[in-house]
């Protein structure tokens, strides 16, 4: 982690509607307000990547959450996720 990343917590999987094997993951912030999104496709059965709870991020790379639905449920998924797991950890 460099002094300007932002460590971000897996808040949501999901799998794109759009798009045959294309995973996506939403990383968030602890309070919810800003978030990575990462999408990764799968070429097959035996493509292993690892997802790791959580990452570290340039401050560029990162959108804002205006929803306040939205970045309340991030919030606690985050909170979740960070009780529950190390960063390093795979889930």
């Amino acid at each position: 982690m460099t002094d300007d990343s932002v460590r971000v917590w897996l808040a949501e999987r999901t799998y794109s509607d759009d798009e045959q094997n294309i995973i996506i993951l939403v990383y968030a912030t602890p309070d919810g307000r800003r978030y990575l999104r990462k999408e990764r496709s799968l070429t097959s059965f035996t493509d292993v990547r690892d997802t790791t709870a959580a990452v570290d991020a340039e401050p560029s790379n990162l959108g804002t959450v205006d929803d306040p639905e939205t970045r309340e449920r991030y919030a606690t998924e985050v909170e979740r996720t960070r009780e529950n797991h190390a960063p390093d950890d795979l889930v």
